[in-house]
């Protein structure tokens, strides 16, 4: 760097050097030229990074008009000027003053202008230039996307294209080779390859394997300068997966899988699993299974768990052990998507042998008919044999069966079963009018030698109760008919018909003739159609229902079956009056009309409705009735059911200002009569009103004695004489019990001393109880108070 700064002086000094000369010659010469204004650009270019002790110096400026006496001033403006770029205003000399670096900025655009130094009025206009700021290597390659994540498929061919990694420098890639990067692989070989210029990641080796190994790390380097040395370089890592492709057929772990089914299993129940392994993932890996072959592929079927993968080997059929003890399978599994690319590599399939083995079971025994069907004429006698069903032990035990019918299906218990052998006979007579058919099951139970009960099992039996002719036939309709009396003989007045209970046998069919007793009747006859019906018709002409209005015609109908029946039936016919045109008018019956508008329904809601609301009225009342009412009617509250409240202490009997014995006394009777209102007094006594004593007397015992008296003669006295107990002692109280009755009547033997300690308020009762001489001293005075 010194040796180029020397050149560009010196350069510089050559330039002025060969200026002055030119001037002094044409002074001499006395060869006059046009004075030529212009600068003289010393230097353009400075480098980046200097680290130097002295300022960098930049160029020199030097106007024409500077004679160098030092009257001209070079002035600097522009970017950087002052702070990065200094001048020297009497050479012109232009350094930096700061470090520079290219990458944040390439050049810097200055003005320069030279101005008087006294006056400062510009000598010539300023001029522009440009200071570029040279670049050096002075940044290393950078991967600004990196770390990079790459996928390719497995078993790919040498040279795939894995991917592209890109590098920038920052430094001039204008000038010199400070930005020319150049790529290589410095991890990740031999599997992979980068392509210099072009940072191209490749695959290196053929039929690399994802089951072998899955994710290769690899670095890349980028260098600059071409990668020549002392080149600055960068690095990247790549992370590379190898994707999966189906190149792995199914395989069965095992070639045999032995299994094992009950033969007491139900068709749909799983026998066993296995799984083939595929090392591909994905769909590469499904597998598919079906079975190809054995002497059980009608028995057993096989599908796909779609979590597991597993081929589950499930029952078709049930299986028996005494027919066929084991059963052999061939399943194949198989994989249903297949790259075209490896299919060379194939087949992408395996096949495995299962052997299920048939284990016994106690089972219940069979019958030999999935059901029975049996008939027994109805009317049987008890005991008749209707069927008999048979079931076996198919085990090898061969345990024998013993049957019974379970109540449930059999309630009226109509039949019974031998237990020996399933002979079913009748309990009593059937009747197929009743009940045409009875559906039962019978029970076989499986016995053992010990005499302990199996499994069993049951089979339905339906009985059909063949019909017998045992109910004779009767009329299908009313029997009784309406006829105007004014019907001609010959006319049919009725089509009668006739049902029968029984069963109508092919060709079967009804006649009718009148009873032997009204054959030769002469008002009405009969003709037999020959269809199961019959015609009645008049006979005679006049018939009066005022002198007979109704005609009893006892009919016989044959059923004509085996064992031919007839019953006699008896046709009601009443004879009406009718008008013109044969319509009815009256048969002497008076029917009940309800009025127009109301059906029987809502007449009955009406009276129902009327009924409770007078129900509650009642009930109202009588509970009015019932209500306890004050036997004496007080215009105010009873006196006595006050509390007099005095916070004094008494003074014993000689006390008589302590209250006022005129509250004592009913107000509401001092003055007048109070009549009774429970019951009615049958005399009226006078109430007395001398000998009691004024309300303010003190005379106590004069007054209680005369209410007494009052309330003995007064049958019309309110009975309020009353009782009240307080036999009771409160439980808890820290002072104990306070009466002295019961310690008197039972001579008690307790302390009272500890009521000299309750104050003065309890000194009276100290005095009383303190002491056992002092309540034996006065005994008689307790008495009398």
């Amino acid at each position: 760097d010194s040796t180029w700064r020397l050149l560009k002086y010196l350069v510089t000094e050559c330039h002025m050097s060969l200026h002055r000369h030119r001037q002094r010659t044409g002074k001499e010469g006395q060869v006059l030229h046009r004075s030529k204004r212009g600068w003289v650009w010393n230097q353009f270019f400075v480098i980046e990074e200097y680290t130097g002790p002295d300022p960098v110096l930049v160029g020199r400026l030097h106007s024409d008009v500077d004679s160098g006496n030092g009257n001209i001033k070079y002035i600097l403006s522009g970017e950087g000027a002052g702070t990065i770029f200094v001048i020297d205003d009497k050479t012109g000399n232009i350094h930096a003053t700061k470090k520079l670096d290219r990458e944040e900025q390439a050049q810097y655009t200055l003005t320069a202008q030279a101005v008087a130094r006294d006056t400062n009025k510009p000598l010539e206009p300023p001029s522009e230039f440009i200071v570029k700021v040279q670049d050096i290597n002075d940044n290393p390659p950078e991967f600004l996307h990196g770390p990079y994540y790459a996928r390719v498929p497995e078993m790919s061919n040498v040279g795939t294209s894995v991917m592209q990694v890109t590098a920038t420098d920052a430094d001039d890639p204008t000038y010199g080779n400070s930005a020319r990067l150049v790529y290589s692989i410095l991890q990740g070989q031999p599997y992979f390859s980068v392509e210099p210029q072009t940072g191209i990641i490749r695959t290196a080796l053929p039929n690399m394997d994802r089951e072998a190994r899955q994710e290769y790390d690899v670095v890349i380097q980028a260098k600059d300068m071409g990668g020549h040395m002392g080149g600055l370089s960068g690095t990247t890592e790549v992370k590379i997966t190898l994707t999966d492709v189906n190149d792995n057929p199914p395989k069965f772990p095992q070639s045999v899988y032995p299994m094992s089914v009950s033969e007491d299993r139900v068709p749909g129940e799983e026998v066993g699993r296995l799984k083939a392994k595929d090392l591909d993932l994905g769909d590469n890996g499904l597998v598919n299974y079906r079975l190809v072959d054995g002497d059980g592929i009608n028995m057993f079927e096989l599908s796909t768990d779609s979590e597991t993968r597993e081929a589950v080997v499930k029952l078709k059929k049930p299986v028996d052990f005494e027919t066929k003890r084991s059963y052999t399978l061939k399943v194949e599994g198989s994989n249903p998507h297949i790259d075209p690319q490896f299919m060379a590599w194939g087949p992408y399939k395996d096949e495995a042998t299962i052997k299920v083995t048939v284990e016994d079971a106690d089972e219940p025994p069979v019958f030999v008919a999935p059901n029975y069907t049996f008939e027994v004429e109805e009317n049987a006698p008890q005991g008749t044999i209707v069927g008999r069903v048979h079931a076996k032990d198919t085990d090898i035990t061969n345990n024998p069966v013993r049957y019974m019918i379970p109540r449930y299906t059999d309630v009226e218990q109509f039949f019974s079963v031998n237990a020996e052998d399933g002979l079913i006979t009748t309990n009593r007579p059937l009747d197929r009018e009743a009940q045409a058919w009875h559906n039962i099951s019978v029970s076989a139970t499986e016995i053992d030698s010990l005499g302990g009960h199996h499994q069993d099992t049951k089979v339905r039996v339906n009985i059909k109760v063949k019909d017998v002719n045992d109910n004779a036939p009767e009329f299908a309709a009313n029997n009784e008919i309406l006829m105007c009396e004014s019907a001609a003989p010959g006319k049919v007045i009725e089509t009668v018909s006739a049902v029968d209970k029984d069963e109508m046998a092919h060709r079967q069919h009804f006649t009718f003739s009148l009873a032997p007793e009204v054959a030769h009747n002469h008002n009405f006859s009969l003709r037999d159609n020959r269809d199961s019906t019959a015609s009645i018709f008049v006979v005679r002409k006049g018939l009066n229902r005022q002198t007979q209005d109704v005609y009893h015609l006892p009919i016989e109908i044959n059923d004509n079956g085996f064992p031919a029946l007839s019953s006699t039936n008896t046709l009601t016919i009443r004879v009406c009056s009718c008008d013109s045109k044969d319509v009815i008018q009256s048969c002497n019956v008076l029917p009940y009309v309800l009025p127009a508008g109301l059906s029987t329904g809502a007449l009955i809601a009406i009276l129902a409705c009327i009924v409770i609301l007078l129900a509650i009225v009642v009930l109202f009342v009588a509970l009015r009735r019932q209500k306890k009412e004050p036997l004496i009617l007080f215009e105010e509250e009873d006196i006595r059911e006050n509390i007099i409240t005095y916070d004094d202490e008494g003074g014993g009997e000689e006390d008589t200002e302590a209250f006022d014995i005129a509250t004592l006394q009913n107000p509401d009777g001092a003055n007048g009569f109070l009549p009774r209102k429970d019951i009615k007094p049958e005399l009226q006594f006078p109430r007395p009103g001398m000998g009691r004593p004024a309300a303010n007397s003190v005379d106590v015992d004069d007054f209680i004695k005369t209410r007494i008296a009052e309330a003995d003669s007064d049958p019309t006295a309110p009975p309020y004489d009353s009782i009240q107990i307080y036999g009771y002692e409160g439980r808890g109280s820290l002072a104990g019990s306070l009466s002295s009755l019961e310690s008197v009547t039972t001579e008690s033997d307790l302390d009272y001393d500890y009521l000299q300690s309750w104050g003065p308020r309890f000194k009276r009762l100290a005095d009383l109880y303190g002491t056992k001489d002092c309540c034996v001293n006065d005994g008689d005075d307790d008495e009398d108070s």
